[in-house]
């Protein structure tokens, strides 16, 4: 199989880039000639992991066809109308054989119909199906869909013949051939796995446990001030596609773990704002004597000498905190946040700073949330530690993966 041609496609979302990184290397390693059509932005982590690099929006861009869908994703439906064909021509000409694509890039799902060949869905969050998720965004306040993107579904349906095509379509039902997961098994029940089949879990870290480092984007590294006796090290962050949505309400809950935090003489906080920017005075608001701000940090550096991680739930923080054995505060947002945060309650992982949604909180709420951290530390620290393995266990496994998705080609 060395030297086959494979197509994986990723949008411009890097949290899904960033998952997709050990799949490119892995195919890399075993001689496979894998083409990464995505955004111009990954292409230094492209080659660093092995893979052929196509810009895909350089030549089609997805500006250009003046789509304003909320959410987001649903320009990629617009997108995988408009530039399907001109694509499916660049892929014959390679000659793959096999597409990879994220969920969300419904334009290698199409690719793989056009020419049909063999597709692999890698799962764009934590057990995102269709079946239960589009429900969900059609009552989402958020939707609001261009007549761009109403009628690239026609087109869909019409030309392509897209019967489950929608605005939501970039939620991309389970491939026949291989779906991957990217987290261990044990965060799936048995008909949540069967829901996924033919699966295989790939885990969402670049390397084996604390040993996955990913490059800094601060201009210097970023600690804590604090580093011994009884001070409490407090790593805060809501990722970045949050902003994209919920910036005022994320400003709120930071502002008043600022506050819980700053009143307090045994802790020492950094809160990163994941690249968003919410104005200069919004940002000093945040800033106390013991709570630094950064804009960008490494944030595998941070849950390396954190205490406590108080996180939306993202799924690669999420695992990443697993990793490092840091235990969770949950405020989740939207998406398949509060799922992942249900479920990383139950497994004792994380404790609730609200008991709602994106709920209003105050300081006494964080206080509280801070004791019954302490009075679970114990249990918490046993069930991180089980949970550790669990990741380091599906990341050795990746090889026998990779061997599984070279069958597809072969």
């Amino acid at each position: 199989m060395k030297g086959t041609a494979i197509a994986l496609f990723c949008m411009p979302e890097n949290g899904h880039f960033q998952r997709m990184r050990p799949l490119v290397a892995g195919l890399a390693a075993e001689g496979l000639d894998v083409h990464v059509m995505t955004h111009r932005k990954f292409r230094a982590a492209v080659q660093e992991d092995g893979g052929r690099f196509f810009d895909l929006f350089g030549k089609y861009s997805l500006e250009h066809l003046s789509d304003d869908s909320l959410p987001v994703p649903s320009r990629f439906v617009t997108y995988a109308a408009a530039y399907a064909e001109p694509i499916c021509r660049e892929v014959q000409e390679i000659g793959a054989r096999l597409v990879i694509h994220d969920s969300f890039a419904l334009v290698g799902r199409l690719v793989s119909l056009l020419l049909d060949i063999p597709r692999v869905n890698v799962c764009a969050g934590h057990n995102v199906t269709p079946e239960k998720f589009v429900p969900l965004l059609r009552k989402d306040p958020r939707v609001r869909t261009s007549a761009e993107c109403l009628r690239a579904v026609q087109t869909l349906r019409n030309v392509f013949g897209l019967a489950d095509a929608s605005p939501f379509a970039y939620l991309s039902p389970p491939s026949p051939q291989l779906n991957i997961c990217c987290e261990p098994p044990e965060f799936f029940n048995d008909a949540e796995r069967k829901a996924w089949e033919p699966v295989a879990f790939f885990g969402s870290m670049r390397g084996s446990g604390t040993g996955d480092r990913a490059a800094s984007t601060a201009a210097d590294p970023v600690g804590f001030a604090g580093r011994g006796g009884d001070v409490v090290k407090a790593y805060v962050s809501f990722g970045t596609v949050v902003w994209r949505y919920y910036a005022d309400t994320a400003l709120q809950a930071l502002g008043t773990l600022a506050d819980a935090f700053g009143d307090r003489d045994d802790m020492q906080a950094v809160i990163s704002l994941g690249g968003a920017e919410p104005g200069r005075a919004a940002r000093a608001g945040l800033s106390r004597r013991n709570v630094r701000v950064e804009n960008y940090v490494d944030q595998q550096e941070l849950l390396g000498q954190a205490d406590l991680f108080v996180t939306h739930h993202g799924m690669n923080s999420t695992h990443e905190a697993i990793a490092h054995e840091v235990p969770m505060v949950s405020y989740p947002f939207f998406w398949d946040q509060p799922e992942l945060a249900r479920k990383c309650r139950q497994l004792n992982l994380a404790i609730p700073l609200t008991g709602t949604v994106r709920g209003d909180f105050t300081r006494s709420d964080v206080d509280r949330a801070l004791d019954l951290l302490r009075s679970r530390s114990e249990l918490m620290k046993s069930a991180l530690s089980r949970a550790r393995a669990w990741e380091e266990g599906v990341v050795a496994n990746r090889a026998a993966v990779v061997r599984r998705i070279i069958q597809l080609v072969g």
